[in-house]
Formats: C-alpha cells, structure tokens, sequence
C-alpha cells in the first residue's frame, strides 16, 4: 500500500518563482528515487491562503520516502533555500474514498 506525502510551503510575497525553483531541485533527485510514484505542485488560488504551495506525493513506503529524503544528493539539492520556504512534510495514508 503506498503513502501520500503532503508537503505545504510558506512562500514569500514575491518569491514564487524561486519557491517552485526550489521544489523542483527536490523533486528531480526524488523523482529518480527508489520507491517514488509521482509528484504534483499546487498553488493556492486564494490570495489568503497560509500555504501558498503544496506539493502532493505518492510513494510505495514510508521507508522509501525517508532513504530519498535522507540522501545526500538530497540534502544537498535543498540546502540553498530550506530557510526562505518553510515546509511541513508528513506521510498519509487513504482511510476513505
């Protein structure tokens, strides 16, 4: 059964372009990951949003999301920029459809 992440960011007012850039440098080392199923970016559409992006992923397990997460080509692909664009990543799993 696989996992869901849900992956909310603080943009700054401004910083949108450099917030996407900043996922996608993420999301091409996941992307190559074991484990990883896909990935989608959404942005709010209302201006009053809190998190101005969020980013939905599935993946087969939670052991394949913490390996990918804990790669150095990871840590090293998010380092410039993890304090502009605050997240709070955390695994779901579907209890209802």
């Amino acid at each position: 059964m696989s996992v869901t992440l849900l992956n909310p960011f603080e943009v700054p007012e401004g910083k949108e372009a450099e917030a996407i850039e900043y996922w996608e440098r993420g999301a091409d080392v996941m992307r190559k990951s074991p484990g990883f199923i896909s990935t989608r970016l959404h942005r709010a559409i209302s201006s009053d949003a809190r998190f101005h992006l969020i980013n939905m992923a599935e993946w087969e397990s939670p052991a394949h999301f913490v390996a990918a997460i804990e790669s150095d080509e990871f840590k090293e692909a998010i380092a410039e920029g993890r304090e502009t664009f605050p997240h709070f990543p955390g695994l779901y799993e579907v209890v209802r459809t």
